[in-house]
């Protein structure tokens, strides 16, 4: 089986948040760091070689695959915020609907721009998301 990618690398999330281009994004980058501190409590890291993440999970699927993957974190690409949201968005709906402009992948959340999106909604949906994926899941510091 091929190793897993997107795993913790050591880097410096502030170096890597200080190189984000464009200006807006890493802005938003810096933004997003402060908002997910808060709402998991968790310092982040590094996973891979562009996801910044708060906390990880181990698991094992009923097939006997195991490992361990951040429970939360973001990515500030260039054309828009990528949130990872674990394991998926259950019943967010509501959450989603306060949130803003937004489209939704299985685990990913994808935004173009954060002022535009309602922080606290967004504070609420990591929070969901850290609460669901604990039903599957124990969520530990990294």
């Amino acid at each position: 089986m091929a190793e897993l990618v997107t795993r913790p690398t050591g880097a410096s999330v502030e170096a890597f948040l200080d190189a984000v281009e464009p200006d807006r994004r890493r802005d938003d980058g810096r933004r997003l760091d402060a908002l997910f501190r808060r709402a998991t409590g968790f310092q982040p890291q590094m996973w891979g070689p562009s996801i910044v993440g708060y906390g990880r999970y181990d698991y094992t699927y009923a097939s006997g695959h195991s490992g361990s993957y951040l429970a939360t974190g973001f990515s500030p690409r260039k054309a828009q915020l990528v949130l990872y949201i674990l394991p998926g968005y259950a019943d967010f709906g509501p959450i989603l609907d306060r949130l803003g402009p937004h489209r939704k992948g299985k685990s990913c959340l994808y935004l173009t721009a954060l002022a535009k999106v309602d922080e606290g909604a967004l504070e609420a949906l990591i929070r969901a998301g850290l609460a669901d994926l604990a039903r599957h899941w124990p969520v530990m510091a990294s």
